[in-house]
């Protein structure tokens, strides 16, 4: 099978793929199951031997939030899953790991938390055994919910000591007034300083959100599935449904431009931060992948603006754009890092300039097509490990709950045309739309440099 991969890699080189030729970018079988209480398994064999990657996928990040003065507990709960359980307390399971030689870690993000441990497959059953523990049978003190929260405040302080986090908080309050988007997966400082009196709030966000109907299990490596079923029915098999759904708010469309701008207190190169509300993400319409093309074509290193403010005349040390890919309608975001403040003004209009000649004229046919080949082949490359693989299909997974998500979008995005791209600028990128904000270091009278 490995052989396999390596002609899939080169033949997405050359532009006719195993995987284009089948109709599917996913090149490994997969077999995924739905258990009575809802929780999903998703059970992908690889041709790398002996190693296992287990990712746990939550449905619960900042967007459901909602709640005023509740924000923040999505990523609490990134570490409160480590307090242990009456059966593992912290230290027993620790130290399992450890034994194991096992790699452990968690990450929030506005859609979802995943949990995600790499492991020699003999070490499967008792791995599978205490993630199910602590899941179902979390259990902490009020004293060790207070110290996680203090060290989520820590946290925060950190995060806040770093320009481009001021820069992104900025902008999702300056971009959306009633979604939950509006607030980073950190939450609000004020809910994060009141979070130690919220003891028993934790207990019901727990008890809302870490249910099996909210739960994918991924499990990728050198498994069999009928034996990874059978390890999963034991012990999740009896985890009890829940019967919470959260009311996200709809934000309502934007009526205009949007302008915001950081002081920063100290010395820092200034930022800038570019973006148009854009579409949730989809895998049945073009609009994510006209979006992730124009991210590509406009603004990545080999773009002629990357080319001209980075290399050629140095004015940027960094440039970037990503296309929305979350739950509901998200930023179309161009960043920038500017070496000195006067240029901000013409770095901005070179931006939209770019946005806009994607509405202006269709894009060169044999570039679109070169760069659907270079994103098939650079698909192919990142899945090097099971790890890579397992992490890979969990993006996907947290959108769709399923693996096939990777699949419809290279579809769509193999039918993609200079047409499509177009229309979508016109829609998106747009005055209407847009949100702009700049972080600059302050003088001592509080004027921008």
């Amino acid at each position: 099978m490995r052989l396999l991969r390596f002609l899939i890699a080169a033949l997405l080189l050359a532009g006719t793929s195993y995987a284009m030729a089948a109709g599917k970018i996913f090149p490994y079988p997969y077999v995924q199951e739905d258990l009575p209480n809802g929780l999903r398994l998703i059970t992908i064999p690889t041709d790398f031997p002996n190693i296992v990657s287990l990712y746990i996928v939550v449905g619960a990040g900042s967007r459901n939030e909602v709640e005023p003065g509740k924000t923040g507990y999505a990523h609490l709960f990134e570490h409160l899953m480590f307090r242990g359980t009456a059966e593992y307390p912290p230290e027993k399971y620790n130290a399992t790991l450890k034994t194991a030689g096992a790699a452990s870690n968690a990450f929030t993000t506005s859609d979802y938390t995943a949990f995600h441990t790499t492991f020699s497959k003999e070490d499967l059953p008792i791995v599978l055994s205490m993630e199910a523990d602590r899941f179902q049978h979390l259990d902490y003190s009020e004293e060790a919910f207070k110290t996680e929260t203090r060290a989520v405040l820590g946290e925060y302080n950190k995060d806040s000591a770093d320009p481009s986090e001021k820069l992104y908080e900025t902008l999702r309050a300056t971009g959306f007034k009633v979604h939950t988007y509006s607030h980073t997966t950190m939450g609000f400082l004020k809910d994060v300083e009141a979070m130690p009196e919220s003891y028993q709030y934790g207990k019901d966000f727990f008890s809302r959100y870490y249910r099996p109907e909210y739960t994918t299990i991924i499990v990728a490596g050198d498994v069999d599935p009928k034996r990874v079923r059978a390890l999963v029915d034991e012990r999740w098999g009896n985890w009890k449904r829940g019967n919470y759904t959260a009311q996200i708010p709809a934000e309502p469309p934007q009526d205009g431009p949007r302008r915001a701008h950081v002081d920063w207190p100290s010395e820092t190169l200034p930022l800038l931060f570019v973006a148009w509300r854009g579409p949730a993400y989809s895998d049945d319409t073009m609009d994510t992948v006209a979006l992730d093309a124009i991210s590509r074509l406009g603004f990545d290193q080999n773009s002629p603006l990357y080319q001209k403010l980075v290399v050629d005349e140095q004015k940027l040390d960094s440039l970037g754009a990503g296309p929305p890919n979350n739950l509901d309608p998200e930023f179309f975001g161009v960043n920038a890092r500017v070496k000195e403040a006067k240029d901000l003004k013409s770095v901005e209009e070179q931006i939209e300039a770019t946005a806009r000649s994607f509405a202006d004229k269709p894009v060169d046919p044999k570039k679109l097509e070169a760069l659907k080949e270079h994103l098939r082949y650079e698909f192919a490359l990142q899945l090097d490990n099971s790890e890579a693989i397992a992490a890979t299909v969990a993006q996907y997974v947290a959108l769709r709950r399923t693996p096939e998500t990777m699949n419809r979008y290279y579809e769509m995005s193999a039918k993609l045309t200079p047409a499509d791209i177009q229309r979508v600028a016109k829609k998106v990128l747009i005055d209407k739309n847009l949100d702009v904000v700049t972080l600059t270091p302050a003088t001592p009278s509080g004027d921008a440099k």
